[in-house]
């Protein structure tokens, strides 16, 4: 295993399907969020109060059958004081190359009254490079979009 990579594990089940027995765009947006989060969490630790900020991009290469056990790698490829993008590398599935999905999520550390906030302490995560590449390129030109 890869330090600062999370790993996510989800058994894609008939309620997460649509009515061609594949993977529901819906379930792959909440799939994605919920690795999204905990690898965020894992970065900032135990004074995370995150709040997702931005879906910047989620792509989804092939479809996904019922009964899939699919793996969503996470790592934190921007931070700044009160943000931190989250890059998502589905990893291939067993009779295709490449990922299956891939994306970005932003999240926002925010106090108690939901305002943004810094993080708790100082943070450096830096990505792994290979697989990370093409992802860190696409969040460089939508972050230069803003």
């Amino acid at each position: 295993m890869t330090p600062n990579v999370t790993y996510s594990h989800r058994l894609i089940l008939p309620g997460d399907t649509n009515h061609h027995g594949t993977l529901y765009a819906g379930s792959l947006l909440r799939i994605a969020l919920e690795a999204a989060y905990v690898t965020a969490h894992r970065v900032v630790g135990d004074g995370a109060n995150l709040l997702l900020r931005r879906v910047l991009n989620l792509e989804c290469y092939r479809p996904v059958p019922v009964g899939t056990v699919v793996e969503i790698r996470g790592v934190a490829l921007h931070l700044t004081r009160a943000y931190l993008v989250v890059g998502l590398i589905g990893v291939p599935l067993e009779e295709h190359g490449g990922p299956w999905m891939d994306g970005l999520m932003g999240f926002v550390q925010v106090d108690y009254d939901g305002q943004p906030a810094p993080f708790p302490t100082e943070l450096a995560s830096p990505a792994p490079d290979g697989e990370w590449h093409d992802l860190r390129d696409r969040l460089e030109r939508l972050l230069r979009l803003r």
